[in-house]
């Protein structure tokens, strides 16, 4: 008799932020799940979320995804169970602001390492693993809308998040995977404060709540939407950037943030 593949769900980032609620909503929203896998650098961090949801059925698995060692790990993780990733969230990522010119290449390569390279590696070594109707949420921002001056390695590759997200969607089409890029402004987490980003007035009027965030991301991937929006601001800044030249939303961008 064959062996039935268990259904389960990925969360990269989990230890904060949206990744950690992400794990919150998807316990609730599909009790089904044998188990969520939920992965990030700390350890205590993912234990301290298996106490807070003692009914969830958690498999922590500690990585950091700047390093490729972690692909190889979670590879073999995956080999030996086996399962069927019916959800995948790819919310692990981080952001330094300031001029490029004031960056460091370890800031830099950072920021490409986890909101790139990670993203794509485990996007691509769980795909043998998702059947039809599996769903791929990859956490993107606002900022890939437009060319972002003194925020620009981080928008860049949030932009490239979400090339690759609707590109990806049109290659998986035939196996009936659906990815959802999500594309928030900013949200009420520890991601300004760790990247030594300072807000400015304009951001903070439309800091978001993350469960409302996430909230919105699960129901547009259930409805297989290609773009999660969520906030108002957000969704005039898409069609704006839609309409006029991408010099004069650099430029825009610049002044405003």
């Amino acid at each position: 008799m064959k062996k039935e593949r268990k259904g389960i769900a990925v969360v990269t980032g989990a230890s904060s932020g949206l990744g950690r609620e992400f794990v919150r909503q998807l316990a609730k929203k599909y009790p089904l799940l044998r188990e969520i896998w939920v992965t990030a650098r700390r350890m205590e961090e993912l234990q301290k979320l298996q106490d807070e949801l003692p009914a969830v059925r958690l498999r922590i698995i500690p990585l950091d995804l700047s390093d490729p060692a972690s692909f190889c790990l979670f590879s073999e993780k995956l080999e030996q169970e086996q399962p069927c990733i019916r959800i995948l969230v790819n919310a692990a990522g981080v952001g330094y602001g300031g001029r490029t010119e004031q960056q460091t290449t370890e800031q830099i390569s950072q920021m490409l390492d986890i909101n790139c390279r990670a993203l794509f590696c485990l996007t691509r070594l769980s795909l043998p693993y998702m059947n039809r109707g599996s769903r791929i949420i990859q956490v993107a921002s606002g900022s890939a809308f437009a060319p972002q001056p003194g925020f620009a390695v981080y928008a860049a590759s949030k932009a490239c998040v979400l090339s690759f997200s609707r590109a990806l969607r049109e290659e998986l089409r035939a196996r009936e995977i659906y990815i959802t890029a999500v594309c928030p402004g900013p949200v009420k987490t520890a991601f300004f404060e760790n990247g030594g980003i300072q807000i400015s007035p304009v951001k903070k009027m439309f800091l978001a709540e993350p469960e409302r965030v996430v909230h919105k991301a699960l129901q547009d991937a259930s409805k297989g939407k290609a773009v999660s929006v969520y906030g108002f601001s957000i969704k005039v800044v898409r069609l704006i950037a839609s309409v006029l030249p991408q010099s004069v939303m650099s430029w825009l961008s610049g002044k405003i943030f």
